[in-house]
């Protein structure tokens, strides 16, 4: 999510912590120091590169790599093949395999506050909510074939995760709804028809269900990475000024049986084992290992009371602090804004956004303080059950506001950055360099303005890794495909 005002959010504290050094998957990434300086190889400098959409210059790449950029809403609006006027604010994203050596994106618009939905609002979850995905068939160069909406009458659709049965899983990065008060945009919440703060599924090739997973948690979700090992979905939960947390939803049926998610399981909140309500939010040591014991959520969902047609009386901090109240009162640990997940190998990697600032003293007994980092990467490792910190930013020019990630074939993650000044997609090998693999260089297409400050988000290889889809969101948003000498950078 792009932040507001984040920068000047409260602070957390807390103490250093550390552990011993992991073997396995993970040993890779902590062969140099967990804040790792980014590599200047002259083979990763970004150079200018023209669209092949229209010649403008709205992206810096390595040198042998192009793009095409498309579903651009700066400008006339797009219409989809089901006659769907393409929303903007471009989010999370995950490819699938289409037809004829096509590429299916199902791609998140992360957008708030009460309106009418887009697409057809009879099959909408909610009416007037305007979020939901949109499905894009293209051709592994960026020429759009055909673009659907799959979901709509959601909220703040952030991001998500691919799931290897052929379903992306959406997140609804807030707690909204007509039994909740309006959220830091001051906006009322009475307009709403249902509550929101869920994780929805979408096929990769129809439609959503629009039925939400309420096991799963109402909570400002982030991302979902999955463990096909032992069928677990892994969550995030990106909290401003409160701690946030890191879960597992445990599914009442394995989905790679059942072939999809299905409610009423059971939703668990990760502590560090020996150290209630551990703050991983502060900067920590390198290599900072820890044992995790998992605590239970005893009410996952929650239906505040409410009037119909009158604001409601729950403030929407209190419904959002609901679920991870109920963690944090039995030790769960603070992080600092999780966003982006993905599975890889046994491993989860999740980033926390803020992570690794210094530990400045918070202004009440309920907030301890606030992460101001620049980034931290963490990794749980599913089959040893520790928890690792796999990188910590040492500034913004290194790393700065690490949100979405994806991962390559070959084992590569893909950083897409959130701060407030250039943003980049960063790369990070196994011997834990970060180094650079795209520059937002977007300006407006009528005023040629820049746009520098916006977001990359949605990253996503194609299931053959010949391309890497992304999205840049602001109020507008515009996805691009770029391909190029991927095994010249490690990728």
């Amino acid at each position: 999510m792009a932040p507001i005002g984040r920068r000047d959010f409260l602070r957390w504290t807390g103490t250093v912590a550390g552990g011993a050094a992991m073997s396995g998957p993970l040993a890779a990434f902590l062969a140099n120091p967990a804040a790792a300086s980014r590599s200047n190889a002259a083979f990763r400098q970004l150079r200018e590169i023209a669209d092949l959409r229209d010649g403008k210059v709205r992206l810096w790449l390595p040198e042998g790599f192009q793009y095409r950029s498309f579903h651009d809403t700066d400008g006339p609006a797009v219409v989809l093949g089901d006659g769907t006027v393409l929303p903007g604010r471009h989010d999370g994203m995950a490819a699938f395999p289409g037809p004829n050596g096509n590429v299916l994106l199902v791609r998140n618009h992360e957008i708030n506050n009460p309106g009418p939905a887009f697409g057809d609002g009879s099959l909408a979850y909610d009416p007037m909510a305007r979020g939901g995905t949109t499905t894009v068939e293209v051709t592994p160069f960026g020429e759009v074939v055909d673009s659907y909406t799959s979901l709509n009458g959601t909220q703040m659709n952030c991001m998500g995760g691919r799931m290897p049965w052929g379903s992306w899983l959406t997140c609804e990065e807030t707690v909204n709804g007509p039994d909740v008060g309006a959220d830091f945009t001051g906006v009322s919440n009475v307009p709403l028809t249902q509550r929101h703060g869920y994780v929805f599924e979408v096929p990769a090739s129809g439609q959503s269900n629009r039925t939400p997973i309420r096991n799963a948690g109402r909570f400002a979700h982030e991302a979902v990475a999955f463990d096909p090992v032992d069928g677990i979905l892994y969550l995030t939960e990106d909290n401003f000024g409160f701690p946030s947390g890191f879960y597992r939803y445990l599914p009442p049926v394995n989905p790679m049986v059942a072939g999809h998610l299905a409610d009423g399981g059971e939703l668990q909140m990760l502590a560090v084992r020996g150290r209630p309500n551990a703050n991983l939010a502060a900067a920590q040591r390198q290599r900072a290992t820890f044992d995790v014991e998992w605590v239970p959520i005893p009410q996952p969902d929650v239906e505040f009371p409410f009037t119909p047609g009158q604001p409601a009386p729950t403030s929407n901090n209190d419904a959002i602090n609901f679920v991870g109240a109920q963690g944090r009162a039995q030790g769960a640990a603070w992080f600092s804004r999780l966003e982006g997940a993905v599975y890889d190998r046994n491993v989860v990697y999740f980033c926390a956004t803020q992570g690794g600032g210094p530990a400045e003293p918070g202004p009440s007994d309920t907030i301890q303080g606030f992460g101001n980092g620049s980034g931290q990467i963490w990794a749980y490792h599913c089959r040893s059950g520790k928890l690792q910190l796999v990188f910590e930013s040492p500034g913004a020019d290194v790393l700065d506001f690490p949100d979405n990630v994806a991962i390559s074939n070959r084992g590569t993650l893909v950083l897409c950055e959130d701060g407030s000044g250039d943003n980049f997609l960063r790369g990070m090998n196994g011997g834990g360099q970060i180094f650079d693999l795209a520059l937002n260089r977007l300006r407006n297409n009528t005023t040629d303005a820049p746009r520098f400050g916006e977001e990359f988000a949605g990253a996503t290889f194609s299931p053959d890794g010949h391309t890497l889809f992304v999205n840049i969101q602001a109020a507008l948003g515009v996805t691009f495909a770029i391909w190029g000498p991927w095994t010249t950078l490690g990728v």
